[in-house]
């Protein structure tokens, strides 16, 4: 029987190679648009569209997909070194965080110290502003997402794979000691770009718990919400996975899917930064290696000191050893990389990191304003019910300019995005509260730019429409009787940042000095108006000047023309 068997699976071999995996189980929509603008939506020769579709509700085309590689699978019950004292560590959960940490005294989890490379958490300290529920008699009438990707691996040109590879070159030539004895066996396992499955998972859980929240506002008229992601995989991947969890695994008779062409030279409102013309990321990468440098001395020599042979170990490789524990632990549960550094270490490392976005896209970046209003403009569009035709600031107008693929009317509308481009997005709203200065020779500890509380993988920004009878008291203290004030219906948007209120009169003096850090609709429209040409997106992306030095700039706008 034991040959019989064999001889069954060596004759599925080639249906599993050349048939089963070539089968894409995915029904699409059957909804109809017109014809597509070469300026904005031109697409390659590659291969020929699936369906007849438009290329931007088909996602079965893998056209401008980005890098896909993937790392060989998990195998966490033999590479966990656990069991360690704690209960972090839950096999559904399923991520390996209870490594001891050295100087972690009081049990911190420092995978809530990886920056944007932490795994989903909700900011567990809030905004600064106590989160109220709705008022009996008002109700949440709208809303806007956008959500950032799920855990993923290194991006290609990461440095982590560069040490990744530099360790793999030189084996054999080198033996290392204590702590970093498992480097003798150590190999690399990530893949690069794309979404692991934690971050999967992440989306899946994300989108069954908006449906908990919002599920109201999906429309019960039987007609489908247009929903948009960019066409890298991990984006587009995201998206389903998020639609699966909102929906369920039929979510295609509920949403179409819209993909806008994340690459050079489109307008995507999603990926903002990859149409302007300008970057300060060298600005915030050096200064954050200056920190690393200052950080980094103590742990840099503890590693030096356990390596022997041929294995020339720099500062930079010892930064990258950080960055491995955080891609490594989300791709295969455990990292021994993790408790090389000390708990100080790695609230050091989370530092470098909110320095350099914030010089990168938020608001120490003089492009920061620039490349999130397009998506603003959005917004702003959506909520007063209009399309936009203006090809300004990365908008895309064959979409926008369109009701089929830009909806003026829906009531639930979600979108996806990337860390970079949220944190711009939160700086074209001016939201100041995010603008300080950070230091890069010491820790500001009690700062508002944390980006784990921002952007950590999974991050979201939900942005609410709340109708209510009556205007509503901003002393939300009050007893239940005093709740309204007199006065005409009033509406108000409420941001919602990884689960907590961000408020909205703390940046906008125009929104008042409410309890709930609600703003009335009308103070918002009016107050962004302002926002909008504060940007300046054509002088900021296009323009000629010299790139500020860090620090010189502080309203996410570079030096005034003059």
């Amino acid at each position: 029987m034991l040959w019989l068997v064999k001889l069954s699976l060596q004759l599925l071999d080639p249906f599993w190679d050349a048939g089963y995996k070539g089968i894409d189980f995915r029904t699409q929509s059957s909804l109809k648009v017109g014809s597509v603008l070469k300026s904005d939506c031109q697409t390659p020769t590659a291969t020929a569209p699936s369906s007849k579709l438009p290329d931007y509700f088909d996602t079965t085309l893998g056209w401008y997909a980005g890098p896909t590689a993937t790392g060989p699978s998990p195998w966490l019950a033999q590479t966990n070194a656990a069991p360690f004292v704690g209960v972090s560590y839950i096999p559904n959960t399923p991520l390996e965080t209870q490594a001891p940490i050295p100087g972690n005294k009081h049990g911190y989890n420092i995978f809530e110290r990886l920056g944007h490379m932490s795994p989903y958490f909700p900011n567990p300290r809030g905004f600064g502003v106590h989160e109220y529920p709705v008022p009996p008699g008002a109700n949440v009438t709208w809303l806007n997402m956008i959500h950032r990707h799920g855990s993923r691996y290194p991006e290609v040109t990461g440095n982590e794979l560069r040490l990744a590879q530099k360790l793999t070159d030189a084996k054999g030539k080198y033996q290392a000691h204590g702590a970093l004895s498992f480097l003798n066996d150590w190999r690399n396992v990530l893949g690069a770009e794309i979404l692991v499955p934690v971050g999967k998972q992440q989306l899946f859980d994300s989108g069954t718990l908006h449906y908990y929240q919002y599920g109201h506002l999906y429309p019960n008229d039987g007609s489908k919400i247009i929903a948009r992601t960019t066409t890298q995989r991990r984006m587009l991947e995201s998206a389903e996975y998020f639609m699966a969890g909102f929906f369920g695994l039929g979510w295609t008779q509920n949403a179409t899917l819209e993909l806008v062409i994340e690459s050079k030279g489109f307008n995507n409102t999603l990926a903002g930064y990859k149409g302007c013309n300008r970057t300060s990321w060298d600005i915030g990468g050096k200064t954050s290696r200056e920190w690393a440098e200052t950080y980094l001395q103590d742990a840099h020599q503890r590693i030096r000191g356990n390596i022997t042979g041929g294995l020339d170990w720099t500062l930079s490789d010892t930064y990258s050893a950080q960055t491995l524990c955080a891609y490594e632990t989300v791709a295969v549960g455990f990292s021994h990389w993790c408790n090389l550094f000390t708990y100080e270490e790695w609230e050091a490392f989370e530092y470098s990191l909110d320095i350099a976005f914030a010089a990168g896209t938020g608001f120490l970046s003089p492009i920061g304003r620039a490349i999130g209003i397009g998506y603003v403009s959005e917004v702003l569009a959506r909520m007063q019910h209009h399309v936009l035709s203006s090809p300004t600031a990365l908008i895309n107008t064959t979409l926008d300019n369109n009701t089929v693929t830009f909806p003026t009317q829906q009531a639930l509308n979600l979108d996806f995005s990337h860390d970079s481009n949220i944190i711009s997005i939160l700086v074209a709203f001016g939201l100041t509260q995010f603008a300080e200065y950070l230091p890069p020779t010491r820790i500001l500890p009690e700062r508002e730019f944390v980006m784990a509380y921002i952007e950590p993988f999974a991050g979201r920004l939900d942005i609410e429409v709340i109708q209510a009878p009556a205007p509503i008291n901003p002393s939300r203290s009050v007893a239940v009787h005093e709740l309204y004030e007199d006065g005409p219906p009033t509406s108000y948007v409420h941001f919602v940042l990884n689960q907590r209120t961000v408020p909205l009169g703390k940046s906008l003096k125009e929104c008042g000095n409410r309890d709930d850090g609600w703003c009335e609709m009308t103070a918002f429209l009016e107050v962004q108006k302002v926002q909008v040409e504060k940007a300046d997106f054509e002088w900021a992306c296009f323009g000629d000047y010299e790139m500020p030095e860090y620090g010189t700039v502080s309203d996410g706008r570079p030096p005034s023309k003059e």
